[in-house]
Order: structure tokens, then C-alpha cells, then sequence
């Protein structure tokens, strides 16, 4: 059990715990953690450096893409780096201001990413049944809108939830159970009524994922119709093969972080040591996974993926 030394408290500084009653095994929990960080840095910094490089992938669907790697960099290294400190260093403290900006970027990553994926959903949607005006719709200055629109919502759904947790006093413990500091987690150390973060920190953010994963499930119903109706097998494969990938990272997405999300709220016999375990893993291997699925499934990328490692390319 780690014992804090609070004789000279700081009033501005938390201490996370990492994951309570496994610190006897941070430093080996730290090894696969560390290990499929790197797999998402790397993973995604290749296909960003694809999609920047190489004309033939500037189309919308590689647009939003580089977008959702680039989200996915921002989700995982907003908590990874600082897990990693608390299991091989023992670096405990963080800032309320550290604190606040750590949780901002966390949510606003898991928003965003849900975001992109129905602007994904969109972009298949327009691409498989309306073929003749994917370039009419899906214009460079439409994707811009896009793209704007997504991070400005993402941005304006977040942003309250650092002022609702400034304005609350912490008079009691600073010590949060958990490896990064999260909205609700936070907001449960005060003294004061936090009924207004549980309402706005849950239902908000929840509502608006659900609202996308009802007009992901609206696109994907609309377009497995259209692709039933195409006249040959070979055309119909080939639509549903341009939607698998996008199918495989929605699954990833969205089924941990449900999960994950409603045992935090209403899982009261979920140990606690797994709910953290789990939401360690949540924001680390969706963005290690994403580039590799997008890599096998996609053509276009695994070749230049392939032509990128080549001898001759190294050389």
C-alpha cells in the first residue's frame, strides 16, 4: 500500500494513486503499457505521414482519417506518459491546473473520436449511395466545414466540465484512485454538492456519443440497403470491403468505452482495480489498433505502407 507523506501539503497538488492494491506490480504493468504505446505512436505517425506525403490519399475518407490519427495520438499520449511516471517513477503529483488540462484533452479526445467517426459514417454513406456526386458533396471546403464543426462541438461539450470542477472546494482528501485524473473522479474528492457535475459530466457527453451512434447505425443501414441492391456479387463485396475497416474501428471504439463508461456510473460491484485497469486499456489500444486495422484493410495504404519499408525505399 503507498503511503503519502502529507506533513507538508500542497493545496494545489493531487496524488494519483495508479491502480490501487496492483503497486506492488506497476513496474511489470508498466511493460505492455509502455510497449503498445509505441505501437500507437508509431502507427499512427506513419499513416499521418502517408496521408501528408502522398497525393493519391488526399480524398476525404484518408482527410478524416488523419484526423482521427492525430485525435488518437492526442488520447493516448494525454495519459499514457504520465501512467507510465506514476509506475516507474513514482511520480504521484500533479497540479489541479496539470489535472484539469490532463482530463480536458482526455474527453475532448473521446468526444472528437466520435465525432470523426460519424463524419467516417458520412463519407461511406455519400461514397456508396450517391457515387456520381461524392466529389459535388464532399467538396475540400465541405470536409474543412466538417472537420471545424466536429472539433468546435467536441470543444464546446468539454470545455464546461473544467469550470465546473474549478469552482469546487477540495477540503477533504486530494488523493484520486486512479492512474489519470478524469471529470467525475475529480469532482467526487469535494466537499461541496456535486450533483450539476454528475448531471453535465455524465448525460452530456453521453448523449451526444449516443447521438452519433445512432446516425453511424442510420448511415451503415442506409448503405447496407444500397449495397444488397447492387446487381453484381464483385460489386457488392467490393462495397462492403471499403466499409470494413471503418466497421472494425467502430466496434473498438465504442463497445470498451460503453463499457467502461456505465460500470464507472452503475457498476457499484465492478471491482475497482479492473474498472482502472480497463480504462488504462481503453485509451491505449483503440490507438494502437486503428492504424493497424486501416493498414490491412485498406489497400491504398498497405501498399504505400509497403512501399515506404522496401529496400529500396530505405536505401
Amino acid at each position: 500500500m503507498v503511503i503519502f507523506n502529507l506533513s507538508s501539503f500542497n493545496l494545489d497538488v493531487f496524488f494519483l494513486v495508479g491502480i490501487p492494491g496492483l503497486e506492488q506490480f506497476h513496474i511489470w504493468i508498466g511493460i505492455p503499457f509502455c510497449i503498445i504505446y509505441l505501437v500507437a505512436v508509431v502507427g499512427n505517425s506513419i499513416l499521418l505521414y502517408l496521408i501528408i506525403v502522398e497525393r493519391s490519399l488526399h480524398e476525404p475518407m484518408f482527410f478524416f482519417l488523419s484526423l482521427l490519427a492525430f485525435t488518437d495520438l492526442v488520447l493516448s499520449t494525454a495519459g499514457v506518459p504520465k501512467t507510465l511516471s506514476i509506475f516507474w517513477l513514482g511520480a504521484r503529483e500533479i497540479t489541479f491546473t496539470g489535472c484539469l488540462t490532463q482530463m480536458f484533452f482526455l474527453h475532448y479526445s473521446f468526444v472528437l473520436d466520435s465525432a470523426i467517426l460519424l463524419a467516417m459514417a458520412f463519407d461511406r454513406y455519400v461514397a456508396i449511395c450517391s457515387p456520381l456526386r461524392y466529389t459535388t458533396i464532399l467538396t475540400p471546403r465541405a470536409i474543412t466545414k466538417i472537420i471545424v464543426g466536429i472539433c468546435f462541438r467536441s470543444f464546446c461539450i468539454i470545455l464546461p466540465d473544467v469550470f465546473l470542477l474549478k469552482r469546487l472546494p477540495f477540503c477533504q482528501t486530494r488523493i484520486i484512485p486512479h492512474t489519470y485524473c478524469e471529470h467525475i473522479g475529480v469532482a467526487r474528492l469535494s466537499c461541496a454538492d456535486i450533483s450539476i457535475n454528475i448531471w453535465y459530466g455524465f448525460a452530456v457527453p453521453i448523449m451526444t456519443v449516443i447521438s452519433d451512434v445512432i446516425l453511424i447505425a442510420v448511415s451503415y443501414t442506409l448503405i447496407l440497403h444500397a449495397v444488397f441492391h447492387l446487381p453484381s456479387h464483385a460489386a457488392r463485396q467490393k462495397a462492403l470491403g471499403t466499409c470494413g475497416s471503418h466497421v472494425c474501428v467502430i466496434l473498438m471504439f465504442y463497445t470498451p468505452a460503453f463499457f467502461s463508461i456505465l460500470a464507472h456510473r452503475f457498476g457499484h460491484n465492478v471491482p475497482r482495480t479492473f474498472h482502472i485497469m480497463f480504462a488504462n486499456l481503453y485509451i491505449v489500444i483503440p490507438p494502437a489498433l486503428n492504424p493497424i486495422v486501416y493498414g490491412v484493410k485498406t489497400k491504398k495504404i498497405r501498399d504505400k505502407v509497403v512501399i515506404l519499408f522496401s529496400p529500396k525505399a530505405i536505401q
